[in-house]
């Protein structure tokens, strides 16, 4: 316990002499800056100094490989959850900016000083900087494939691209930037270097959402989908995932249906969520259904498309993807004592199993997921950006999206806060619980889906451009 407590005060002691070095480093050139000086800024003898670290370089080197580490890791990890190029690239901008700006004494260090060649140290920082360029070298490469970025040259383009980051975080500090002017400041940056990168980007005219700020409120898997959708055509977007997916509280019931695969004569899939929750708990206990007697629906293409994923093969797609579209459809079937097994949300509405019992049917209704509402130490980050933001619109996508951001965002008056505000719902069901509240929806797609609701989007923007 002693050896521990000592090596907990020597790595104390070890940071109060990074922090100081950094201090000095940051304002001044490193030839500059003595030993002397950093023992006298935290009040050690120098020996004290020398006990961590046997010279000026290493102390330096120190500093800027501490950081760059931690930067590169920070990168890595914010990119590796994206899935499309442009979200890449904007993680890579925005986290990179970020990072700069609350760690700049390091920046100033980083840009100032040119590194001894000759020094031992330098070898390793130079490798931890050509990872940061293989990042940004390999999110272009993906764009360019995709067909998403037009050809560059690479060097050329890391130049700038780390060029316009860096220059802004000078700006910045120059400019003594407050942190929310910094949070706009970043989609700004982002803005600018993807319009150098997207190959749609050949005309302004051609970014329908160029200037507007829009909202998304879904799971975070699901907003980062939908946001590529809308960054692509110019929009900045604020994810605000108001929705987590988790299991239910008791499998009984699924279990106990799924014990008779055989007496199901129609399951219908609602979203990929319920496909997704119904295929782990079917594995987990070994169910297995012969689909060439049980007919599968699935509410809309993506949906239809992960249950393909999951080797369940879909024999319907109602035209419209709501409950009425679904009621529409199966009603050319006799359903009459026909058994409906539908795996769906702990919270789902009533309309669907309503419909299809007046036609006849069993119903088997049971929850396969809960939605919940994010922690709050999750959503601190997002919430900062949004109330730093000037939002143009919200986009909700399912009543629980509207309902968890009201408790979330601690709106008391729904009319008040939105009536700033553009409101978009994907589908009439979340249209009518949103209007509950005596919030106007002006944006209702005629395809209930992200990409429908995009298309809505535009159209309506390009109907009310302002005049000015």
């Amino acid at each position: 316990m002693l050896k521990e407590k000592r090596e907990i005060k020597r790595e104390k002691k070890k940071e109060k002499i990074l922090e100081a070095a950094a201090e000095l480093f940051s304002n001044k050139h490193y030839h500059e800056v003595m030993m002397d000086d950093v023992a006298k800024l935290i009040s050690v003898a120098k020996g004290t100094v020398y006990n961590y670290f046997t010279s000026k370089e290493e102390l330096y080197f120190t500093i800027m490989h501490t950081r760059m580490e931690s930067l590169l890791l920070l990168l890595k990890t914010k990119i590796e959850s994206e899935k499309s190029s442009i979200d890449s690239l904007r993680a890579f901008v925005v986290h990179l900016y970020m990072f700069m700006m609350k760690h700049q004494k390091f920046f100033l260090i980083y840009q100032r000083e040119t590194l001894n060649k000759q020094n031992s140290f330098c070898e390793d920082l130079l490798s931890l900087e050509k990872q940061m360029k293989v990042m940004i070298t390999q999110i272009i490469a993906k764009g360019e494939t995709e067909g998403v970025f037009r050809k560059v040259e690479e060097e050329f383009a890391i130049s700038l691209i780390l060029g316009s980051i860096y220059g802004a975080v000078q700006r910045g500090i120059n400019n003594n930037m407050p942190d929310e002017t910094a949070l706009k400041e970043k989609e700004e940056i982002f803005d600018f270097i993807l319009h150098g990168l997207y190959s749609g980007f050949n005309n302004i005219k051609e970014l329908p959402l160029k200037g507007k700020t829009i909202v998304i409120t879904r799971t975070v898997e699901q907003s980062k989908e939908s946001a590529s959708a809308l960054t692509s055509l110019g929009a900045n977007v604020i994810i605000v995932p108001t929705l987590e997916i988790v299991p239910p509280n008791d499998w009984s019931k699924f279990d106990s249906v799924l014990s008779h695969p055989e007496k199901i004569d129609f399951i219908i899939f609602t979203s990929v969520h319920s496909v997704q929750m119904f295929s782990k708990r079917y594995r987990e206990i070994g169910a297995s259904i012969n689909y060439n007697r049980t007919k599968v629906v699935a509410i809309g293409n993506k949906t239809s498309s992960y249950c393909h994923k999951n080797n369940i093969s879909v024999n319907i797609i109602p035209e419209k993807f709501s409950a009425e579209g679904v009621i529409e459809a199966l009603s050319k079937y006799n359903l009459k004592n026909k058994v409906i097994f539908i795996p769906r949300s702990a919270i789902g509405r009533e309309e669907l199993p309503k419909g299809l019992k007046d036609l006849g049917a069993i119903i088997k209704s049971v929850p396969v997921y809960n939605v919940s509402i994010p922690s709050g130490d999750r959503l601190k980050e997002n919430l900062n950006e949004l109330n730093s933001s000037d939002i143009d619109l919200f986009i909700f996508t399912s009543p629980s999206t509207f309902e968890n951001f009201l408790q979330i965002a601690k709106v008391k008056n729904p009319f008040q806060y939105f009536n700033r505000f553009d409101v978009a719902a994907i589908g009439p069901t979340t249209k009518d619980a949103i209007e509950e509240k005596k919030v106007k929806v002006k944006i209702l797609p005629d395809e209930y889906t992200i990409i429908g609701l995009t298309k809505k989007i535009v159209e309506y923007y390009s109907n009310h451009k302002e005049i000015v």
